[in-house]
């Protein structure tokens, strides 16, 4: 299953000028938490709620003054819209992220999230499960069918050969 099938597509974006406030703004007002920061056309990294608390609420930082820039986590890892999903668990887990920006044609289009994996992973386990009681049925019946097939062969093992004409019209002419 490729990348772009699981995806989230609709991702956000924020300037890298902005302040951590708007960031938060942003957060509430569209029910996500991450934004990819962009310089003019540009990804330079991604904000989570996770990097805020860390470093503003923690440290005591002023979100109106602070800017996502200064709080956004750079050196950002993507991957390929046409990519395997396996690949993108494999570069979050190696890199502990729990999202990850999708670019095709160089362009985000979308991004996946740890959620999007689960929920996969959930569909596999269903698919699998209906696969499994396919299987259990077919096999069932593809034994029924063989049985099927065997009692009609014994059956015609034992059925009487009939004589072919020339047998029988020997037979006769020796008994005259």
């Amino acid at each position: 299953m490729l990348v772009q099938e699981i995806m989230t597509k609709n991702v956000l974006d924020i300037n890298h000028d902005a302040t951590i406030l708007d960031a938060c703004k942003k957060f509430v007002e569209k029910k996500v938490g991450s934004l990819v920061v962009m310089d003019k056309d540009m990804i330079v990294g991604i904000i989570t709620e996770r990097d805020i608390i860390r470093e503003i609420i923690l440290v005591k930082g002023n979100p109106k003054k602070t800017k996502v820039m200064e709080v956004m986590s750079p050196n950002i890892k993507t991957i390929h819209a046409m990519a395997h999903i396996k690949k993108a668990a494999d570069i979050m887990k190696e890199h502990n992220i729990k999202k990850l920006p999708v670019v095709l044609n160089n362009e985000i289009v979308g991004i996946v999230t740890e959620t999007d994996l689960s929920r996969t992973i959930h569909a596999f386990s269903d698919a699998i499960d209906e696969l499994s009681e396919f299987y259990d049925e077919s096999r069932e019946n593809i034994e029924k069918i063989l049985d099927d097939w065997a009692n009609i062969l014994i059956g015609l093992r034992n059925y009487k050969k009939f004589p072919d004409k020339n047998e029988e019209l020997i037979t006769e002419k020796n008994i005259q």
